[in-house]
């Protein structure tokens, strides 16, 4: 075989030989391709060309390649249910040399086999998980949003070398074993991919790579932020409350959710630092099995709405303040009960902070259970 090296500039990138590679892929053909990371082999997922590819990389059946994609978006025709986790990490590194293994459930699974090929599918889905790639490279942007079908793309290397990061490198070890190496100069950064494995438990660094695993982990922390008056009642209640059933939902114990990828936090609009909570509302959540006795109001700042995913305020007053101080923060920043404002209780009987805190327990639970965690 002879191996085809088409020269493309990144900057100016020639869409006819674009084309044609995309058209060799999906008619099976081999073609080496850069991506900022290192060099990748493009393959058509399922048929005799991932054989071959496997053959090339001498990978076994139980080994799968990562899918390849152009569009961050494109990763929910593969991943039905995207927890939110995942999609703040999608969000942060995307595209970007980060691969992410997603966990999928069983329904999920089922979903993909009925709608995949079959040959799709057993080449993609590794039970329960999918490998998923977005690269941030122009080349590999136009390859991709070209081929027909989906593609897998290892290294471009033989198994135990090392991977290639310039055109010379992928002829060197590949020359007439693949079809095609489309030829754009140096990647950009000449080290692997960090892949990432994101599920119900948090994430796990499967391989280091050009991000580093605290990067990774502040990329896919999820922050929710609930926002009162003074952070001494509504508020802390609120986020002991959604603390509580956040760790139910992810079957965890509460220290454990910063692990697993959560935080949830709370401030006052009027500035106060360091109060306690109130006895009222301390004497409320008791009831209720969440302990906030430790809990020190704080001052609700540009930093902390522009660090949350999630604004919930009590009412809207507390709503307009956070976008006059961060204007950006308008869609994701609600009131925590759709019906209406959450009366605050300051001042007033032991009664009226119970019925509260049945206001914010009800919000809770409806907002908990329309996110996917």
């Amino acid at each position: 075989m002879r191996t085809q090296v088409i020269k493309i500039d990144p900057s100016n990138i020639d869409m006819d030989r674009i084309r044609e590679a995309a058209g060799r892929i999906d008619a099976g053909a081999l073609v080496a391709f850069p991506t900022e990371t290192v060099y990748g082999i493009a393959c058509r997922a399922g048929g005799d060309s991932l054989n071959k590819l496997a053959g090339l990389k001498e990978r076994s059946g139980e080994k799968h390649f990562t899918l390849h994609i152009a569009q961050p978006n494109d990763a929910r025709t593969y991943v039905p249910t995207i927890r939110l986790s995942a999609q703040k990490l999608i969000q942060s590194a995307w595209p970007g040399p980060v691969t992410i293994v997603f966990e999928l459930d069983e329904q999920d699974l089922d979903q993909q086999k009925e709608e995949l090929e079959q040959d799709v599918f057993e080449s993609l889905y590794k039970s329960p998980t999918i490998g998923i790639r977005c690269p941030d490279d122009p080349v590999a942007h136009q390859l991709l949003s070209h081929t027909v079908h989906p593609v897998v793309a290892p290294s471009a290397n033989l198994a135990g070398a090392s991977p290639a990061v310039n055109g010379e490198q992928v002829l060197e070890s590949l020359s007439g074993r693949i079809d095609m190496v489309l030829d754009a100069g140096p990647s950009k950064y000449g080290l692997n991919s960090t892949v990432v494995k994101i599920g119900k438990k948090g994430l796990e660094i499967l391989r280091p790579g050009v991000r580093s695993q605290e990067h990774v982990r502040i990329s896919s922390m999820v922050k929710f932020l609930f926002v009162c008056t003074g952070n001494t009642c509504r508020s802390p209640m609120a986020e002991g409350i959604f603390r509580k059933y956040l760790a139910e939902k992810l079957n965890a114990n509460v220290d454990e959710m910063e692990k697993i990828g959560y935080t949830v936090e709370s401030a006052g609009m009027m500035g106060s630092v360091g109060f306690p909570a109130s006895s009222q509302s301390v004497r409320a959540c008791a009831e209720r099995g969440v302990d906030i006795t430790a809990h020190r109001s704080k001052a609700l700042t540009e930093k902390l709405i522009e660090e949350s995913d999630f604004i919930f305020v009590m009412d809207s007053v507390h709503y307009e303040r956070a976008v006059s101080l961060v204007a950006e923060a308008a869609d994701r920043c609600m009131l925590l009960d759709e019906r209406g404002n959450v009366p605050d209780p300051i001042g007033q009987s032991q009664d009226v902070y119970d019925r509260c805190a049945d206001q914010i327990e009800k919000a809770v639970k409806k907002r908990l259970s329309e996110l996917v965690i």
